[in-house]
């Protein structure tokens, strides 16, 4: 049964066709969607201030009161733009600066003699404090909060706050709710339709708190209950179970000793595997280099020993090739045959391979989204694993793990999380930590410059790069276009090294909207070392294994969370050369002095994650995008952790009673979470 929220947008006064794929565009095609576009940000009028008490050294945006005590002068500046100026004055007699470009129409806006609120950047003339093209409102109207909205080309803030505003007026008194009355009244949070008045037109911050507590609730609850229902559906009989364990006859092939961490990763999962109720669904952290992929291989052995098959899925062809490689020497000394699965392999290749997989002759595959496809059917598919599997849909998962009946699974990831997270992001998976480094691996020393010491970080590449070693650079933006400020854009850097500094090296360039063959194409170049200098965006971030790059030089590192540059840092140092990790930045705040020393200090990728849910709250680590897990619209776990787990308690609590909600008051909390995991195979 549609509610009211469910109905398209056109039925709210002042939408028409025009105006409906607007709000479109923003994912907004119904009454519910549009409720459910949050704002981003308020800004609160009713708490301007006077100029004298702005601090100094202020560079946000403030409001300001004050009156217009001059009428508008208009000329035109030597671009040809018209700048019309005038003066304000604050209470304190306080003479205020206003400008504006090409804005003909605002001597008819402001009036002489009235009082108004500005809002805007200070800056200062030398004689007097100044904005330019500050956003105004009369004194008598600044009263209330004002919503923030994501706006799209053609739809402006007034447009998006009036349409909001006629379609609460729709709601109908008796929404109903999806959450239960009694979980509201347990957890102290107001209805539906109250959360959706006070979200978008808040009375005053505790009328705003309420609202946001109660959506934010919700939308966590949602979030864990289509974990749990994903989680339940995978967690069958342990009908894959290992006979033996054939570990020592492993390690004895093995060219060097395994470190003590490996072993025990070994040993937890073999145990799950031959002795566990259900599945053995492990995590497996580590940091790269760590040896992850030998675990995954003493599994892949044993599973083979024993007549069974694994599979490992990575997310691009040139990680899957690298694991591919990796696997082949580590198992076929002990005759155990890997295959290669990957979307370019030539159709005849494919078919052998198919044949291989259906008839158990060969035991270990690796690939990409490619071991997905309807040709590919195992034997007898004992053992999962997925690498950076958070670079992967839940459906791709779950997809993966369909292949066969129950399988094990175990998720590698050289992605630091601290344990507490990684139970909350991963749910009932087991955690395994490599927590030691093989032997032969140096850390990456780390360096920190300003941008003066750039040319000397040069001269310090070119060095390794004539050695016949290689080099990354790291940008923080993928073109200059992007530029609102000085942040190094990867399009224009590496032109400017080809023409300049590095013209006489093979320079190459790769960032995130190259098509997926041109990218594989850069990175087999470096790869090969027919590249010698990549400058990069972060896409380089997980899965680039070259063994000869030596130097990461990182523009804005400041601009990087603590976690991100450990990952882009763990790009060198992968052979048994002396690396390094260059830190440009010129900010010297106290946050990024503590950030950036840290990376100075220690290469233990732990104690980096940990630091950054210091700094920075869990958020780094539940990106809306992060881990596969759906978008939060409201929520934010850098501060609502609190209500994660609240929320956690009360979705476990819920499916004990109704594990399948299809009692008629969780049809609606149904109907959310399907939507929320609609990528996913929760309801199918």
């Amino acid at each position: 049964m549609n509610t009211i929220l469910d109905e398209n947008i056109r039925i709210i006064k002042g939408v028409g066709d025009v105006r409906a794929k607007l709000f479109e565009k923003l994912g907004a095609d119904t009454v519910g969607t549009l409720l459910r576009c949050f704002p981003r940000g308020y800004d609160d009028w009713s708490k301007h201030t006077a100029l004298d008490d702005v601090p100094v050294d202020c560079t946000d945006a403030v409001f300001i009161k004050a009156r217009l005590t001059a009428e508008f002068s208009c000329r035109r500046t030597r671009t040809g733009m018209m700048l019309y100026s005038t003066c304000a004055e604050d209470d304190n007699g306080k003479i205020l600066k206003l400008i504006f470009f090409n804005n003909q129409y605002v001597s008819q806006m402001l009036r002489r003699g009235a009082d108004y609120v500005f809002y805007g950047k200070l800056t200062s003339d030398g004689s007097y404090m100044q904005m330019t093209s500050p956003t105004f409102m009369p004194l008598a109207q600044c009263d209330h909060m004002a919503p923030r909205y994501p706006l799209t080309e053609g739809l402006t803030s007034r447009i998006f706050t009036q349409t909001v505003r006629e379609a609460l007026k729709l709601l109908p008194d008796s929404l109903e709710d999806p959450l239960p009355a009694g979980m509201r009244e347990k957890n102290q949070l107001c209805h539906l339709r109250y959360a959706y008045e006070h979200i978008h037109i808040p009375e005053c911050a505790e009328t705003l708190a309420i609202a946001r507590r109660r959506l934010v609730f919700e939308e966590l609850l949602q979030l864990q209950l289509g974990l749990l229902l994903l989680k339940g559906r995978s967690r069958g009989e342990n009908i894959m179970r290992l006979e033996r364990d054939c570990t020592e006859q492993f390690y004895s092939t093995l060219p060097f000793e395994p470190t003590g961490a490996q072993r025990r990763a070994v040993a937890r999962c073999i145990e799950d595997m031959m002795h566990g109720s259900h599945p053995m669904s492990r995590l497996l952290q580590g940091d790269v280099g760590s040896g992850k992929t030998m675990v995954a291989a003493a599994l892949c052995h044993s599973c083979a020993r024993c007549g069974l098959q694994s599979a490992l899925m990575a997310p691009t062809e040139i990680l899957a090739e690298q694991h591919y490689n990796t696997l082949r020497k580590l198992l076929e000394p002990a005759g155990v045959e890997v295959a290669l699965l990957t979307g370019s392999l030539p159709l005849s290749a494919k078919k052998r391979i198919y044949a291989g997989l259906a008839d158990g002759s060969i035991a270990v595959a690796v690939g990409t989204h490619a071991l997905l496809s309807e040709g590919v059917v195992f034997d007898c598919l004992a053992l999962a694993i997925t690498d950076e599997q958070h670079r992967f849909g839940v459906a791709q998962r779950a997809g993966f793990s369909a292949k066969g009946t129950d399988p094990h699974l175990l998720v590698m990831s050289a992605t630091p999380i601290p344990r507490t997270l990684a139970l909350m992001i991963f749910g009932d998976l087991d955690v395994s930590v490599l927590d030691e480094m093989p032997k032969g691996r140096q850390p990456v020393d780390t360096l920190w410059i300003d941008s003066s010491k750039r040319s000397r970080a040069y001269g310090f590449i070119k060095k390794h790069l004539d050695e016949g070693r290689q080099a990354f650079i790291v940008c923080p933006l993928v073109s200059s276009s992007e530029n609102s400020g000085d942040l190094a854009a990867a399009d224009s850097y590496a032109e400017q090294l080809i023409s300049g500094e590095f013209s006489n090296y093979r320079v190459g360039l790769l960032h995130g909207r190259m098509k997926p063959a041109e990218k594989e194409e850069v990175m087999r170049a470096f790869s090969s070392g027919e590249t010698q200098l990549l400058v990069s965006t972060t896409v380089v971030e997980v899965g680039v294994d070259v063994p000869n790059a030596v130097i990461m030089l990182i523009e804005n590192a400041e601009r990087f969370g603590l976690s991100q540059l450990h990952q882009l840092r763990g790009r060198v140092g992968r052979g048994s050369e002396k690396s390094y990790c260059i830190l440009v930045s010129d900010m010297r705040s106290e946050t990024v002095a503590r950030r950036l020393g840290t990376m100075v200090r220690t290469c233990d990728g732990f104690e980096i994650a940990n630091e950054d849910l210091r700094l920075r709250g869990p958020g780094d680590f539940f990106g809306s995008r992060q881990h596969g897990l759906p978008a939060l619209r409201i929520a934010d776990l850098s501060e609502d952790m609190e209500l994660f787990s609240l929320a956690q308690t009360e979705a476990q609590r819920l499916l004990a009673s109704d594990p399948d909600l299809s009692r008629d008051e969780h049809r609606l909390l149904r109907k959310a979470v399907a939507a929320m995991f609609s990528d996913s195979v929760i309801f199918n």
